[in-house]
């Protein structure tokens, strides 16, 4: 492939993108594969390792990669990267773009090599910094520094892959990069059960799993890079004028849309300071409450970053506006009904995906505590995913760091308050909280700017929303069966029992939605 390509007719005369409906269903859907098989991981995690030290080592060896791929990879750097990817899309030749993907890649990949090896050398020094309460036990921080050596070049390889994906969807291909986080599953379910036995320490398997997930990741992503005709040439070139956009806008963006994550981290380092078991009581709930965020919060994010940054870079401060009241609509009639759903069955859910193997009741019930807590939350935690690309879209990453940093003290502080007299699940709420003032400082900053206008039919939407909750939940109390008859069960009839409880309420909620006069026709949008 040349590495000047030349731009064509075609190429000038950009496709129309699909509407965001339908690009937010089709990543809505690969997402709710990965999410689904993400669950799977965890029930065969859950069943091989439990709730114990050696599950309390992997969670923490992998959190600390997998934190700062959320933090840069899909955070700071997607932020940065797309709208300014988009703006050299929407005013330069195909050409330009490609001089901009070949010197990202370079110096982004130099950067990330070398934070790798100092990683890998230092891996002791960082499991004491996040999970400081392992250092009373040997055995365990032996055992964390070991895996974190092995799942630390996971951040060098899912952040090229993230700088993959950054690509295609700017270019609204939005499939491949979505259905990525699939093969992570998949490869650590395959060590989980096909490398453990190999192993001297189990759950080192574990470890290997991520780095294989990793590899396959990046290299699956590569030949539709080369169909698009920008499969990148690296070159280090921190002079380009693109790269240089890129770095400006990347440092604000660490702490403006990723709060969430390290305020998450934070409940870890602090939970390694309580009872052992509480680190995976932490993991297993946030797993669940994580599911409605990426299939559909996301989903939304991931479609609407693109579609701002084209309309910020056309100067369509109109659509720009719609599109974000569209967004903050289609978030609230998925993300309310989802967190009543998790509040209203935390113990049916968690007994129903983990409570097997080494999974005690005593288990189910602390899980269950902090998934409730982190449901308080899940609401906020999915109205920033998409109010922070507001900010972004328009190359402002002042002011949602101003806001991070409000949001992150308030966490800590609501982590001081709470953790004495609820523990773990203190963790959770007090991250809860926090995400709520984040939310609504981002959506005032967005209103006071005159980025976000509310659009007509509010007032209606709000009770159509009331009526069909207040029904999905009637619904729900009345078909659940107490917590001692899902515990006391066996797998296949919790499951046959949780598919018609979900079943029952995703019919009765649309049907109420139906009745209450919203269609589908109100949420098309390009």
């Amino acid at each position: 492939m040349s590495s000047e390509p030349e731009s064509t007719p075609e190429q000038k005369q950009l496709p129309k993108p699909p509407g965001l409906l339908r690009s937010s269903g089709l990543v809505g859907i690969m997402t709710m594969l990965s999410r689904v098989l993400g669950l799977v991981r965890d029930m065969v995690i859950a069943r091989y390792f439990g709730a114990g030290a050696g599950a309390d080592a992997f969670f923490v060896a992998f959190k600390i990669p997998n934190f700062l791929r959320r933090l840069f990879a899909e955070g700071a750097f997607s932020q940065a990267f797309v709208p300014v990817l988009s703006s050299y899309r929407e005013n330069q030749s195909l050409s330009d773009v490609q001089r901009l993907v070949n010197a990202v890649a370079g110096s982004l990949g130099l950067v990330l090599l070398g934070v790798t090896l100092v990683a890998i050398l230092g891996a002791p020094v960082l499991t004491a910094v996040f999970a400081p309460g392992f250092l009373d036990d040997e055995v365990k921080f032996a055992l964390t520094s070991d895996m974190l050596r092995i799942t630390f070049p996971y951040l060098l390889l899912i952040s090229l892959t993230a700088f993959a994906g950054g690509i295609l969807n700017s270019y609204d291909r939005f499939a491949v990069p979505a259905f990525t986080p699939v093969l992570l599953n998949l490869a650590m379910i395959a060590a989980a059960i096909w490398l453990t036995p190999l192993m001297d320490e189990p759950v080192m398997a574990l470890a290997w799993g991520v780095f294989i997930a990793g590899a396959l990741q990046l290299f699956f992503q590569l030949p539709f890079l080369m169909r698009l005709g920008l499969l990148p040439r690296p070159r280090v070139d921190y002079r380009h004028e693109g790269v240089s956009r890129i770095l400006k806008l990347m440092a604000p963006a660490l702490f403006g849309v990723s709060v969430s994550q390290i305020n998450l981290l934070l409940d870890t380092v602090l939970a390694s300071f309580l009872q052992t078991g509480s680190v995976s009581w932490l993991y297993y709930s946030d797993r669940l409450s994580e599911l409605p965020l990426g299939v559909f919060g996301i989903a939304i994010a991931t479609v609407i970053l693109p579609s701002l940054s084209r309309k910020h870079a056309a100067a369509s401060a109109d659509q720009f506006a719609a599109t974000l009241d569209w967004a903050v609509r289609a978030v609230l009639l998925i993300g309310l009904p989802a967190a009543l759903a998790l509040a209203l069955l935390a113990e049916p859910l968690i007994a129903t995906l983990f409570h097997y193997g080494a999974v005690t009741d005593r288990d189910v019930a602390m899980s269950a505590q902090s998934l409730r807590a982190y449901s308080a939350g899940l609401l906020a935690f999915m109205l920033i995913k998409v109010l922070a690309p507001g900010f972004f879209a328009r190359e402002d990453t002042k002011t949602p760091v101003k806001i991070g940093i409000i949001a992150m003290v308030a966490n800590m502080v609501f982590n001081l308050i709470l953790i004495f007299s609820l523990a773990h699940a203190g963790l959770a709420l007090a991250t809860s909280i926090s995400a709520w003032l984040n939310g609504y400082l981002l959506w005032r900053g967005l209103r006071k700017e005159g980025a976000w206008q509310s659009q007509p039919g509010w007032s209606r939407f709000l009770l159509q929303l009331l009526f069909a909750n207040g029904a999905l939940a009637a619904v729900i109390v009345w078909l659940n069966a107490p917590v001692s008859v899902w515990l006391a069960n066996g797998g296949y009839q919790r499951a046959a029992d949780m598919a018609m409880l979900v079943g029952a309420g995703v019919a009765v909620y649309f049907v109420a939605l139906a009745l209450a006069g919203v269609r589908v026709r109100h949420f098309r949008h390009r």
